[in-house]
Order: C-alpha cells, then sequence, then structure tokens
C-alpha cells in the first residue's frame, strides 16, 4: 500500500540505500548522478547514516555497514517460525546431503530466512534474505497454493509471471494448474524454473486455522535426482519436516 503523503527526505534516504546495496562501494559524485540528486545533499544523508553506522566511508567510497545484517538478525531471531523451523531445515539437509531452504511471503515475493548445505550440496546464488518472484519456485508455489485467491490474484498484479527460464510458469492458466496439482499432492516441485539444471521439492507450513507460514524445501542438480527421488524421499522429508514445524507452533 502507497502512503498518502510519503516523506521526500525519507525517500531519499532509503534511495541511498538501496542504491549502495546494489552498486556496492561509491563516491559521492557517482550517487548524486545515478539518483539526479546535488552533490551536497547526498553528502548529507551519507553524513547522517555514517553517523549512526549505517554507512562506512573507505577513502571516497561509501559502503553499506553491518548494522543492517544487525537488524536483519534480530528479526529473524524474534520470529516464531524460524526459530521452530531452524533445526527442521538444518536436519533435512544433514540427511539428503543437499541444500534445503525456509522461505516466507512479503509483500507478494518470497524472502529465503535461512539455507542449510549438506555435505554435497550445490553452493547457490540464494542466501537468507534474497527476496525471489513467487511463482518461480516450489518454495513459492507451495505458498502461493495455500494463500486466498484474491490475494494471489493480488501478487500478480503487483508481480507479474515473467518467465525465468523456458520451464518457468508464465500464465494464470499455468499457475493456477499448478497450484490445483499442489493441494492434491501436499507438495510443489521446481523442475529448472528460477535455475536451469535444478530440481526441487517443497512443503507448507500452516498454522492450525490453515494460515500459510512459509515453506521448507530441499534443492538438487537434476543430474542426481530421478522422478522416484523427487516425489520419492525429497517429499517425504519436507512433508515430514513442515508437519514437525506444524505441531510444534500450533500446539
Amino acid at each position: 500500500m502507497d502512503a498518502k503523503h510519503p516523506v521526500k527526505t525519507t525517500e531519499k534516504t532509503l534511495a541511498l540505500i538501496n542504491e549502495l546495496a546494489e552498486r556496492g562501494p561509491c563516491g559521492v559524485t557517482e550517487l548524486a548522478d545515478s539518483l539526479d540528486m546535488g552533490k551536497s545533499a547526498v553528502h548529507s544523508h551519507l553524513s547522517t547514516l555514517r553517523k549512526h553506522q549505517y554507512v562506512l566511508k573507505d577513502d571516497d567510497d561509501y559502503r553499506l555497514g553491518l548494522k543492517f545484517l544487525e537488524l536483519g538478525g534480530n528479526i529473524r531471531k524474534s520470529m516464531e517460525f524460524y526459530q521452530v523451523a531452524e533445526p527442521e531445515v538444518k536436519s533435512i539437509a544433514a540427511k539428503t546431503g543437499e541444500l534445503a531452504n525456509l522461505l516466507v511471503e512479503e509483500q507478494g515475493m518470497g524472502v529465503y530466512l535461512m539455507r542449510s548445505k549438506g555435505d554435497q550440496a550445490v553452493d547457490l546464488d540464494t542466501y537468507a534474505g534474497l527476496r525471489t518472484h513467487l511463482h518461480t519456485t516450489a518454495l513459492g508455489k507451495a505458498i502461493l497454493a495455500h494463500l486466498p485467491e484474491s490475494r494471489v490474484e493480488e501478487i500478480i498484479e503487483q508481480h507479474g509471471l515473467e518467465r525465468k527460464t523456458p520451464r518457468s510458469i508464465g500464465t494464470r492458466e499455468e499457475l493456477y494448474d499448478a497450484i490445483d496439482d499442489i493441494r492434491e499432492r501436499g507438495y510443489a516441485i521446481d523442475d529448472g524454473e528460477r535455475l536451469e539444471g535444478l530440481r526441487c521439492v517443497a512443503a507448507p507450513v500452516k498454522t492450525s486455522s490453515d494460515k500459510v507460514l512459509g515453506a521448507i524445501s530441499v534443492s538438487a542438480p537434476a543430474s542426481r535426482v530421478s522422478d522416484d527421488h523427487l516425489h520419492g524421499e525429497f517429499s517425504e522429508q519436507v512433508l515430514s519436516a513442515a508437519n514437525v514445524v506444524e505441531l510444534n507452533i500450533n500446539y
């Protein structure tokens, strides 16, 4: 929801933070040019952020500080869902030897809360805090399948259905067909839909009132995951973990 009376100074500060996050260390001139702001204004914003330890200065360049990591860590630690799910995600990684993940929905996007690597897991581009489109991952589709249709439509309107790979969902019809399959099966599959050559299976975690809290998945290279493996051991692992988390949260 858009703010009725946005504070322009705050918006400029946030724009600087986002620019530094995207570009990495930058000088005042570079930031001023990219954001169409005056150099003195950029310097004032950066100085204030630096005073409060959100920005650091190396020679003539500014970069984001670890204060943001501290805030994110505190937010994640305070979430009951994360606290309860963390050991189960680590257990899946250890049992399968692959990469296990935990994801929630926020403002129509999927946000990775954590990942845990087994002894043969591939090192992907995911990390805690990464935002991703829900329709492109097993985790995201597991969540979408348990949201009200009105909310799914809001997410489609806000973020679209861009195909990340040739295998990605790209239409409403494809998405709702997938949602029907997930509801019937109890778990979601990602077969190279966000990253080609990667297969994933995910299960939703729900409250006793059927509200979806997030999803748990395991991912592995397609070269070592057969259909039997995907629909057998992997699906059993995530469904079992999701069930444990649900029981611990609900009861």
